[in-house]
């Protein structure tokens, strides 16, 4: 009986084994999904794992605890990529899918609509390409659809009109085109409305968005909108945010603003809308922010508006006129008060910050009057206080002087006088102090000595008198002093020599007596000095030649004497100035030019050989040796006109040996010509040569009108009159540049644009290529910008270069059909011309981007070292946001006078070395010693742009319009650099009236 049990039992074990453990079907689907991916970081590794029953715990999958089925999937941030995989809609109980932030590529399937149960679908920051799925409208359960900062192209599908719960579609950052499509007033369901940065043909707001009546965010940021706001927007009561900036919206400002009664922030800035601002702004309760800068409105600012407890109020850059309304002063909210660059007129209301907790203040350029209210730092909170460019008059409150919050006051350029308050003086928190061109009187307190934190001390252009106070060298982030026109007097405190940062000293146009310091080493960061007009006696410091980055010296009519130091020769100077003083002795050799004598005019012991320096009563003349010299010259002269003559004979006959020949030259012009091949040809010649590079050599000819032309001739694939070698490199090569002389003939032949090379024609034979460009006298950036010859580009040639450079590349990027990515920007390749204006140079690289907007794919890396964008080196994938990460570069390059790659950088390049330094020892230690401090703010906001377009993630670069904008805004308050005085440059009034913040 006992074995008939037995063998029943083994009967049943083979029939029915025990289950194993074994990995259930979804697990096995997220394996396949591996498989596809690429894994660099092991982000995935624990998918791998066979025994698990389900993927329950796996790195990022998350379960239903009833039924352990996969519900939701989160890999943002992995580092995976590959295409997207469509077995993802197998897990049939998933709601929530992110692969936010990876490189996941090719294109959305048409297939996706599978995933039914599908929520929540967020594909941002990746580099899908292609078309909108129109499939995914049939996403029934779709709430939340996040697609920003890919390459998705073409028109937003019809079907989107048709989403059923939809209420987040984000789409910012793609090559989006078309128009905004009326259809998406249809998703009445819809929250948030984000299609921001996206090149949309010229579109209306479509008035249907009225009938969002859930919309909480319409964000519609530079997608180049055009006509009138609708009033339809006015139904919108659920909407916090609207923001329309940057667009080319005109008319008024529709009155139904008025209406939305739920609204936080609005911003309509950078747009052309005209005629005044609408009433009714009392019942917006909720409104915290309103932009309504750079606009052409007009008309007094309404009452009930200064009534909102609003934090920001952005009105500048309009024409509003009239004064402002008392009661402003009332707001119980107002943190910042921004009305610059307006007309506004007469006097502050006079309550103004005691009932609000004011943090920043801004009227500048404006023409208010009166005095400064007294209040305005009553709840003791004021950081920045900024009224430059007004007429306001009398004092300046001594309520000021215990306002211990503050740290940015500029008060230039009014009518201010009377003594400044004596605790004024030592804010301690203050970091830019300006106080110029106005009438104040008084001395310096000795109070400054608490101003720890002062860096700009900016005083110049009044009355101030009395002795500098010792206590100000010994504030030790001085970076600027400029004093120059009061009424100082006594000497130059020693104690000054300890400002081992300083970068500007200009005290000229006072009283000031004494000999100079002579222990001036420690100013190793000094720019510019200038003690002009005084008192000073005695020599000048030797010290003085050991100032490496002085580039402004000017001392001229005091009463310095001795012999000019020899050193001074090693200082590589724009500006110098010692002439009127009792300088004796011989002109160093190195200044002994012509375009140093009025340097040196006015003092009558100082003998040179140049016009107005000492009669040579003090030379010994020595005829008998000036003779010899003179005779010893004429037999060198003669030796080296003969072997010259003999020379030129020799390679005459040299170069008619090797003669080309002409009549197998076929041209291809792109423009009206005034010459022939023939005279192209005849100036190929080794003494014409300005340039080789890996692609050929460059020529220098001069046509016979007297105009020049720059000549490219390409290196070839065989040995012919093109110089090219016979191996095997050098027959690939020929293959390479036969593909980049094609291109640049079919690029630069049909471009018209001031900032791009003109390409005049191209000489071709069987064996050799020739491009004819118009002349650049100046030649590249490069060449100009890392040579001796740097000094010549000062911070306004520097600015006017990135302008041109961005224009021409903003007209690659934008205004081509089809766009054409450049993919070697890079300072080589930007040539000057003799007025230092900027064109974009050599396309034999250049790419264009087909009819649907996606960019064609590379085989191999090509483009220049430094200058590379990250995800282009191990993805070859281009588009523009490559040419715009390469501009960075120059933006960086000009900006600290530094090459991209530098052997100083270690394993860095510019652009890491550049956010390093400033991360740990400041601005100053970037920028370019060359230039002028007084455009500092200014360098430092080109500097960020720049830091801008070398973003890692190319969707956080600006497009180039975009950025050609953006700089011409920050040279856009030029104006206001010119002092009241005399038409000088005034090297303080180079900060843009926004003061919206910079690296410095």
């Amino acid at each position: 009986m006992n074995f008939l049990l037995l063998v029943l039992l083994l009967i049943l074990f083979l029939v029915f084994p025990f289950p194993a453990f074994s990995l259930n079907q979804e697990g096995l689907y997220l394996q396949r999904i591996k498989l596809g991916f690429s894994d660099p970081d092991s982000s995935l590794s624990s998918w791998a794992n066979s025994h698990d029953e389900t993927p329950c715990s796996w790195h990022g999958i998350t379960c239903d605890s009833r039924i352990h089925s996969v519900t939701a999937i989160d890999l943002s941030n992995a580092n995976i990529g590959g295409p997207f995989p469509s077995l993802f809609c197998r897990l049939q109980n998933l709601t929530f899918l992110s692969l936010n932030n990876n490189s996941i590529n090719g294109t959305l399937p048409d297939d996706i609509s599978i995933c039914q149960s599908l929520e929540h679908l967020e594909l941002a920051q990746n580099f899908l390409t292609g078309t909108l799925p129109h499939t995914l409208a049939h996403l029934p359960n779709l709430k939340y659809l996040d697609l920003t900062g890919n390459n998705f192209s073409g028109e937003i599908p019809q079907s989107f009109g048709s989403f059923q719960k939809l209420e987040v579609i984000s789409l910012v950052y793609n090559l989006i085109n078309g128009t905004i499509p009326p259809f998406l007033g249809n998703i009445t369901s819809l929250k948030v409305l984000n299609l921001s940065y996206n090149p949309f043909l010229p579109s209306l707001i479509p008035p249907e968005l009225g009938n969002l009546t859930n919309l909480e965010i319409l964000w519609l940021y530079e997608c180049n909108l055009v006509g009138e706001i609708p009033d339809s927007l006015g139904r919108l009561g659920k909407l916090a945010l609207l923001d329309l900036a940057l667009n080319n919206l005109v008319g008024n400002i529709p009155s139904s603003l008025s209406e939305l009664s739920s609204i936080v922030q609005i911003e309509l800035y950078n747009n052309s809308l005209t005629g005044n601002l609408p009433a009714g702004w009392s019942k917006l309760t909720n409104l915290r922010l309103l932009d309504f800068s750079m606009n052409g409105l007009t008309g007094p600012i309404p009452d009930e508006l200064t009534r909102l407890p609003l934090e920001s109020l952005n009105l500048y850059e309009n024409r509003f006129e009239g004064k402002l309304p008392e009661s402003i002063a009332y707001s119980p909210n107002l943190n910042e008060l921004k009305l610059f660059q307006n007309q506004l007129s007469g006097d502050l209301p006079r309550d103004l910050g005691k009932k609000s907790p004011l943090k920043l203040i801004d009227v500048s350029n404006n023409h208010f009057t009166g005095e400064i209210p007294a209040g305005l730092c009553e709840k003791g909170e004021l950081e920045e206080l900024l009224l430059r460019y007004n007429k306001f008059s009398g004092q300046i409150p001594e309520s000021l002087g215990e306002c211990r919050s503050l740290t940015r006051i500029r008060l230039g350029s009014n009518r201010l006088s009377g003594e400044v308050p004596l605790h004024f003086w030592g804010l301690p928190h203050v970091y830019l102090l300006e106080l110029n061109d106005n009438f104040l009187s008084g001395e310096i307190s000795k109070t400054i000595a608490g101003a720890a934190n002062l860096s700009q001390l900016i005083i110049n252009d009044n009355n101030f008198s009395g002795s500098l106070p010792e206590e100000i060298g010994f504030l030790k982030n001085l970076l600027v002093i400029s004093g120059g026109e009061n009424k100082f007097s006594g000497h130059l405190p020693e104690s000054f020599t300890n400002l081992d940062e300083l970068g500007t000293l200009k005290l000229d146009s006072n009283d000031l007596s004494g000999e100079l310091p002579r222990q001036v080493h420690s100013w190793t960061k000094l720019n510019e000095l200038n003690l002009a007009n005084n008192g000073f006696e005695g020599k000048i410091p030797d010290d003085i030649g050991s100032l490496s980055v002085l580039n402004y010296l000017d001392l001229s009519n005091n009463r310095l004497s001795g012999k000019i130091p020899v050193g001074l020769q090693n200082l590589k100077l724009n500006e110098l100035n010692l002439s009127n003083n009792r300088l004796s002795g011989k002109l160093p050799p190195m200044f002994a030019k012509e375009m140093y004598r009025n340097s040196f005019l006015g003092n009558p012991g100082l003998c040179g050989d140049l016009e107005g320096l000492c009669d040579g009563s003090g030379v010994e003349k020595n005829r008998g040796y000036v003779w010899l010299l003179r005779s010893i010259f004429i037999l060198a002269a003669s030796v080296f006109v003969f072997g010259l003559v003999w020379f030129y004979l020799k390679y005459r006959r040299f170069k008619s040996s090797k003669a080309i020949d002409k009549s197998k030259w076929t041209v291809m012009s792109f423009h009206k010509l005034s010459f022939s091949e023939y005279e192209i040809l005849d100036g190929l010649d080794e003494d014409n040569v300005i340039g080789t590079g890996s692609s050929g050599k460059v020529y220098k000819v001069v046509l016979s009108n007297g105009e020049a032309v720059a000549v490219k001739k390409l290196w070839g694939g065989v040995r012919t009159e093109c110089e090219s070698g016979s191996d095997e490199k050098g027959l690939a090569q020929g293959h390479l540049q036969e593909d980049g002389f094609q291109v640049e003939v079919e690029t630069l032949g049909k471009i018209r644009h001031k900032n791009i090379v003109k390409l005049w024609c191209c000489c071709t034979t069987r064996d050799c290529k020739l491009l004819v460009y118009e002349y650049m006298p100046n030649g590249s950036l490069s060449d100009l910008l890392h040579s001796s010859k740097g000094g010549l580009l000062d911070w306004p040639t520097r600015y006017k270069i990135i302008v041109d450079a961005a224009e021409g590349l903003s007209y690659l990027h934008h205004d081509c059909v089809p766009p054409i990515v450049h993919r070697d920007v890079k300072s080589n390749n930007i040539l000057l011309d003799g007025d230092f204006g900027a064109r974009v140079a050599d396309f034999g690289v250049a790419k264009v981007v087909d009819s649907s907007g996606k960019p064609k794919s590379m085989s191999a890396i090509t483009g220049s070292c430094g200058y590379f964008a990250p995800e282009y080196a191990y993805t070859l994938r281009v588009n523009e946001k490559s040419d715009i990460y390469s501009f960075g570069v120059v933006i960086l390059e000009l900006v600290t006078g530094r090459r991209p790659i530098d052997p100083e950088f270690g394993e860095k390049d510019l652009v890491k070395w550049v956010c390093t330094n400033l991360e740990q020892k400041g601005a100053e230690h970037v920028l370019d010693p060359k230039l002028d401090s007084c455009y500092k703010e200014e360098i430092c906001e080109v500097l960020n742009i720049g830091l801008l377009c070398t973003n890692p993630l190319p969707v956080n670069r600006p497009a180039m319009r975009r950025l050609v904008k953006m700089l011409q805004e920050v040279g856009g308050d030029s104006q206001h650099k010119t002092a009241k005085k005399d038409g000088k440059l005034s090297p303080y009034y180079y900060e843009d009236a926004s003061d919206k913040g910079s690296v410095a």
